[in-house]
């Protein structure tokens, strides 16, 4: 009885199976029946057949590094147009930049900066590929790194600005293909870019040129003109000239002052030097002397000029200088002194360190023209007390310029004054 009842339930069971697959069959044969079609849709449909294989050909690595490193924002749909700020006032870049063109250059031409946004280079690993991502200087936001840092009243060059091409290497090694992504700025282009910060750097060659320049003793206004005559379309101003040289002084002068650098250079190159300091660390006063200048100082020893200078360096310190006079009428420095102020008793100690130049006691100045400065004046005397002490005639006319310029009025007058004044002055006798 177990037998027959088993086997009902098997028979049962293979005929549930064959009526469902006979259903599903009855089902596909119906699908397929209604979705029969005429010739023409037959023929379009045969058409798509031919364009989905193009859709599912395989990606190479270069178009899946860049559609996955390409952010969202560079799609140039409507809605993301506004976010990135088109509908605002903006130039238009698309016809110029085209395949093939080096783009620093043409940005140069079209009157803004291109900078390197983000770059890779293919190292064999899946998913790294050589690219560059090329945008405007004025892209992005700018971020502050120091999150406590108090931000002062000032602007950021950073305004979003969608501009961005791509490039990546040609296959065969030889050139690069550039894209354009987004060829609109949202803002306007710079006049020239004649002093921009980034237009303006120095390569390398020129930095050099700068450095032989420097060594050279030629000025900045010297060293500018001759990179211009070099490259017509330099964008560098005066600035960054002085900025370079300073750059190149600090490279040379490294970890040290520049009052330890000056010593340096003193014992290096042989050169007479005095000092002395206070509370053994600050340096009070310096003097210094090239070699040579002793020997002239003891050939020429007739006339010297001590000139007081001050408000003419970067440390608002007092400057003396020596310059003798030779029998053919050619001057020379004699020395040099850094005073810590323009008292008596900083002077006297510069011009004792200069006698102590001239080896015999009876060759000393016999002339010193100075100008009226009563600290120098006290202080030669004392110093050299049988020596003329004389003033200096450059310094007295400018002060009579001064005072008749005040008085007299009239630019006719003035003139005829200081006409007669240059006759009494260069009169022989009194």
């Amino acid at each position: 009885m177990e037998q027959r009842q088993q086997k009902k339930n098997a028979q049962s069971r293979g005929e549930d199976h064959h009526h469902h697959v006979a259903n599903n069959v009855e089902e596909e044969h119906t699908t397929r029946m209604g979705s029969r079609t005429t010739p023409s849709t037959a023929k379009e449909r045969t058409e798509e057949d031919e364009v989905q294989p193009r859709k599912e050909e395989k990606m190479d690595e270069d178009q899946w590094t860049y559609d996955n490193t390409m952010p969202q924002e560079v799609d140039m749909d409507y809605e993301n147009e506004e976010e990135c700020g088109v509908n605002q006032p903006h130039v238009d870049c698309w016809d110029a930049f085209n395949t093939s063109q080096w783009a620093r250059i043409v940005a140069h031409e079209n009157r803004f900066v291109a900078v390197i946004m983000r770059s890779d280079t293919h190292t064999g690993s899946r998913g790294r590929s050589s690219f560059v991502l090329i945008g405007c200087e004025r892209s992005g936001q700018y971020n502050c790194r120091n999150k406590e840092f108090v931000r002062r009243d000032t602007g950021s060059r950073k305004c979003g600005c969608p501009f961005k091409l791509h490039g990546k290497p040609k296959h065969g090694g030889e050139g690069w293909m550039v894209k354009l992504i987004c060829g609109i700025h949202n803002h306007e282009l710079a006049k020239s870019l004649v002093g921009h910060p980034y237009a303006g750097r120095l390569t390398k060659d020129e930095k050099k040129i700068i450095a032989d320049m420097t060594n050279s003793m030629v000025k900045p206004k010297n060293i500018l003109l001759m990179l211009k005559e070099h490259n017509a379309n330099s964008c560098t101003t005066i600035k960054q000239i002085y900025n370079a040289r300073s750059a190149y002084h600090s490279s040379i002068r490294g970890a040290n002052t520049e009052m330890q650098h000056l010593m340096k250079h003193d014992k290096r190159d042989q050169y007479i030097h005095w000092h002395r300091l206070k509370d053994e660390v600050v340096v009070r006063d310096l003097f210094w002397c090239h070699p040579d200048a002793v020997k002239l100082c003891n050939a020429c020893h007739l006339v010297f000029f001590i000139h007081s200078t001050y408000k003419t360096n970067r440390y608002r310190l007092p400057l003396l200088d020596f310059v003798g006079v030779t029998p053919t009428g050619m001057t020379f420095f004699a020395g040099f002194a850094y005073l810590e102020g323009e008292r008596v008793n900083n002077i006297v100690w510069a011009l004792e360190r200069f006698r102590g130049l001239f080896l015999r006691n009876d060759r000393l100045p016999v002339v010193i023209v100075i100008d009226r400065d009563l600290s120098l004046m006290n202080a030669v005397k004392t110093v050299f007390p049988k020596c003329t002490n004389l003033l200096c005639r450059f310094h007295i006319d400018k002060n009579v310029k001064a005072k008749c310029k005040s008085l007299i009025g009239q630019k006719n007058a003035w003139e005829y004054v200081m006409d007669n004044w240059g006759t009494l002055v260069d009169c022989p006798s009194k």
